[in-house]
């Protein structure tokens, strides 16, 4: 055989099998997977006026020496944070209320979107929002309690990283879970 019908042969060949209808489909969207542990809560003892229940994998810490109720619950692993602050009621409620929902518009420049869940848990006595902030913003979450007599907290979740909604969103996802556990287990102690 001539290396013309050989070369012919071969070019034959690669075409059959080039032009077998093989359908085409497209890469499914990738995400990190990431593993974090299945999480195991804990009542807080702490010396303020509320308690509320932890992930065991977290540690609670207080960041403030002027305000003892103001709490930093740390990740290390994720670096990142959940920021517990108190307020006393003292005829201010609205200002509270205010300052409290103004903060997630601040995130408004980098945010996707804002959602916002009314929280009410009578048993409790705590009536609030949660805020879920989409997007490369600095907070992915944040949210405000009180009973509306006597006391008033705040949560926010921030990392220790540049905001990068697509790094960070296994993570934020994580920490959402257990700033809702925070608020569902939240309760007043009896003065």
């Amino acid at each position: 055989m001539s290396i013309k019908n050989t070369m012919a042969l071969s070019v034959l060949a690669i075409l059959s099998f080039a032009c077998q209808d093989n359908d085409v489909l497209p890469k499914p969207k990738a995400y990190l997977a990431l593993e974090y542990p299945e999480a195991q809560y804990f009542k807080t003892e702490v010396d303020c006026p509320f308690e509320f229940k932890i992930n065991s994998s977290s540690t609670l810490n207080k960041y403030s020496r002027n305000r003892p109720c103001w709490l930093d619950i740390t990740y290390p692993e994720m670096k990142g944070s959940i920021y517990i602050s108190y307020y006393p009621i003292d005829n201010n409620l609205k200002s509270l209320i205010i300052d409290a929902q103004k903060l997630p518009l601040k995130h408004e420049i980098k945010a996707d979107a804002i959602l916002s869940q009314t929280y009410i848990n009578d048993k409790h006595q705590t009536y609030g929002l949660f805020y879920e902030v989409e997007g490369n913003a600095a907070s992915q979450a944040q949210f405000y309690l009180t009973d509306s007599l006597n006391h008033f907290v705040t949560g926010s979740i921030y990392f220790k990283a540049q905001p990068n909604y697509d790094s960070i969103l296994p993570a934020a996802e994580y920490l959402k879970k257990d700033m809702r556990k925070i608020m569902e287990s939240l309760n007043w102690k009896k003065d």
